[in-house]
């Protein structure tokens, strides 16, 4: 039997108004032949956690300019275990100083992709890292 195809959230949690960058990978996740769902703008972390359960989605990735990226990754991680969804992997990217990355990973944040990473490397990412939840 042929593998399902991957279903991603591609999120923007908190106040930011520009979502580009979040277009751009959700868009190459789709070329790559990924299934795509897209929150838009100014979501919450648990309308996020929300769309995940309720789209049965292998992982949310989360796109964030603002600077509140210690609070909002980790309070998403944090949500998915409270609801029994702990297993989604949760990865992201945006202005992230490289000092925060490592205790984003701490709170259970699998990867942190910074500006100038390819769409390339990401989608290689996902495939190396990511499979259909069961």
């Amino acid at each position: 039997m042929a593998e399902r195809t991957l279903r991603l959230l591609v999120a923007k949690p908190g106040l930011d108004g520009h979502d580009r960058g979040a277009k751009i990978v959700a868009r190459a996740f789709r070329d790559a032949g990924f299934e795509v769902i897209y929150t838009g703008l100014r979501q919450t972390p648990e309308q996020i956690v929300g769309t995940a359960i309720q789209e049965d989605v292998d992982a949310v990735t989360l796109s964030i300019l603002s600077g509140a990226h210690n609070t909002l990754f980790p309070r998403v991680v944090n949500l998915l275990r409270e609801k029994g969804a702990g297993d989604i992997p949760v990865f992201g990217g945006g202005i992230i100083p490289e000092d925060d990355i490592p205790g984003l990973k701490e709170a259970g944040v699998m990867e942190i992709f910074t500006p100038g990473t390819s769409t390339e490397v990401i989608v290689q990412w996902v495939k190396d890292n990511i499979k259909p939840q069961a």
